[in-house]
This record gives structure tokens, C-alpha cells and sequence, in this order.
């Protein structure tokens, strides 16, 4: 495994980060087992939040780190609504405060080495929300601040407003970027994290499983997956079964999985620090894993690039 700098800090993280949602998964166990395996494999890169399974997933990987932890890097988020009650959303100080003091209880620690903006919250003031955030800095609960799903816009102005008051600043984004969803990220997200010297995690490399070279059109689903009945027909599309198709014929070519193209293609942009794997099982990590010594020749990446420039996929289809 190799590690790298997560953006201006002089934290090193693995290639790869670890996601830890374990939708597909409902055996706590085999979700553990899947952790441990990565660990294995030199990941110390794995992130989670309040959000998935509604604190399963910040106590699943509790379990998993327990006696490892000073050596792992973790992240976890705030923002997504995890209640019915009025304060139960966003980035006021009052939720982040509170949330912060829940995701420190389930996983079994004393401080978040990441804690993540999960969303843009266009209810609250920036000011509060970054101010609550540094303060989670000074007292140590948290080593570093993050933003996911941040427009360009967004992440400049959010940089532009720390920067002015003195406080601790964005170090990490974390965005979908794969095959399927380019634009969101390549026109100016990828100069910006250049430019401001940020980390770039991003998340479904392989497009749910689409770029797995599992889901083919024409072809009956496998079974255990969010691509069923309309929603896959009308993301199965024509371009999308080239993409696969080709991903299928480059990996043949060089005895690879199509998985594992379709993370080289992402680990090939230099601005992206590491692509986030979502494995279900222990066997999920060996196959995404395997393939990291392995560097995408710029004769395919070009061919992936030009079979994937418009992206095919429906915004409302996307991960």
C-alpha cells in the first residue's frame, strides 16, 4: 500500500480509503471481518458517518478498530438528518455540537481525525457553522475539517471565510467522481484542489456496481442491488454497457478485474488522493485491493476518457 499526503497537512493516508455504509451487508460480523481485511491490506484511510445505518456504521467500526486505533486515520460526518426532531438536520452549532458528542460515543474515541460537512446547508450561516467547526479543533475532538459534496462556488467561499476570521480551514473534499460522473468534478473542482492544495477523496468509484462488469443491458440484475426494475433500464444505457464493455476488454487484455480498471482510471488523476471502496464482504476488498500495484497505461486511459466524456448517467440516477 501507498500513502500520501492528505492535501497541505502532513497527515499521510493510504491510496485507498475505506467506506464503511455497508448497505449491501446486514451481518455485523462479516461487516467487522470486511474492515479487518482492509486493515490488513495497509488501509488507514476509513470513513463512515452519523448517517449510515443511523450509527451502524460509526459502531460496526468501532468493533473493528478496537486495539488499532492510534494507527488508523477516521472520518466521520455531520449534517444529514438523523431524527424527526426540529434540530435533527444541518450545520447549526447546536447540531454539529451535539452530533459530534454521538459519533465520539459509538466509535469508542476521544477524537475524530476528520469530521466532514456531509452537505451544503443553505439554512445556516457560514460563519456559524465554521466557527462551531473550529471550535471542535481547539478542543481537540477533532484534527482536521472536511466538506463532501461542495459546489467549486461553495468550497472558495467557505476557504475565503476561514481564511478572514482565522480559523481552521477546509484540508479534504470528498465528491462522486468515476466513469459514469465526470462533470461534477473534472471542469473546476480538480484546478481548485490543485490550486488550494486540498485532499480529494471521492466516493463510488465504480458507480454502485455498475462499473463492476456484473450489470450488462439486456441482462437479468444480480441479485442484492439498488440497480432493479426502471432505475437500471434507464442507467444500463447504451453508453454505459461500452463503458463496461471496454472496462471488460482492457482487463482481459492485462488480467485484471474490470473493478480494478475502473479504480485505476480514478487513482490516474494526480489531484485525487484516494477513491473511497465500498466492500460488503472481505472478498469485495482483495478483488478492489489487488489491483493498486498496477498503473493504468496512458494508451487505455485515453480510450476510457473518450468512451466516457459525456456523462451517461441521469443526475437523479447517480449514486
Amino acid at each position: 500500500m501507498n500513502y500520501v499526503p492528505l492535501g497541505s497537512s502532513g497527515v499521510k493516508v493510504s491510496r485507498v480509503c475505506l467506506g464503511t455504509a455497508f448497505r449491501g451487508q446486514a451481518d455485523d460480523d462479516i461487516a467487522v471481518q470486511t474492515i479487518e481485511r482492509a486493515i490488513d491490506f495497509g488501509c488507514n484511510f476509513i470513513d463512515c458517518a452519523n448517517y449510515y445505518g443511523l450509527g451502524r456504521s460509526e459502531r460496526i467500526l468501532a468493533r473493528a478498530i478496537r486495539g488499532r486505533r492510534d494507527d488508523l486515520f477516521i472520518t466521520t460526518k455531520v449534517w444529514s438528518k438523523i431524527g424527526d426532531a426540529p434540530n435533527d438536520l444541518g450545520l447549526s452549532r447546536y447540531h454539529i455540537m451535539r452530533e459530534v458528542e454521538r459519533s465520539l460515543t459509538r466509535l469508542g474515541t476521544d477524537h475524530i481525525d476528520m469530521y466532514l460537512m456531509h452537505h451544503w446547508d443553505a439554512g445556516t450561516p457560514l460563519d456559524e457553522t465554521l466557527r462551531a467547526m473550529d471550535d471542535l479543533v481547539r478542543q481537540g475532538k477533532v484534527l482536521y475539517i472536511g466538506a463532501c459534496n461542495y459546489t467549486t462556488a461553495q468550497v472558495v467561499e467557505a476557504l475565503w471565510t476561514s481564511d478572514r476570521q482565522g480559523w481552521d480551514r477546509i484540508v479534504c473534499l470528498q465528491n462522486q467522481f468515476n466513469l459514469l460522473n465526470r462533470s461534477d468534478v473534472e471542469p473546476e473542482l480538480l484546478p481548485i484542489v490543485h490550486k488550494y492544495q486540498l485532499g480529494l477523496m471521492t466516493y463510488s468509484p465504480l458507480a454502485v456496481g455498475l462499473l463492476s462488469g456484473l450489470f450488462r443491458r439486456g441482462q437479468s440484475v444480480p441479485d442484492g442491488t439498488p440497480w432493479t426494475g426502471d432505475r437500471f433500464e434507464r442507467a444500463m444505457t447504451e453508453q454505459v454497457d461500452d463503458i463496461v464493455s471496454l472496462l471488460i476488454d482492457i482487463g482481459q487484455e492485462y488480467d485484471k478485474s474490470p473493478a480494478q480498471i475502473a479504480m485505476a482510471w480514478v487513482l490516474d488523476h494526480a489531484q485525487v488522493t484516494a477513491p473511497i471502496i465500498g466492500p460488503d464482504c472481505p472478498e469485495h476488498v482483495e478483488d478492489t485491493l489487488g489491483g493498486l500495484d498496477w498503473t493504468l497505461p496512458a494508451r487505455e486511459r485515453d480510450r476510457l476518457d473518450a468512451v466516457s466524456h459525456v456523462d451517461p448517467l441521469p443526475r437523479y440516477d447517480r449514486a
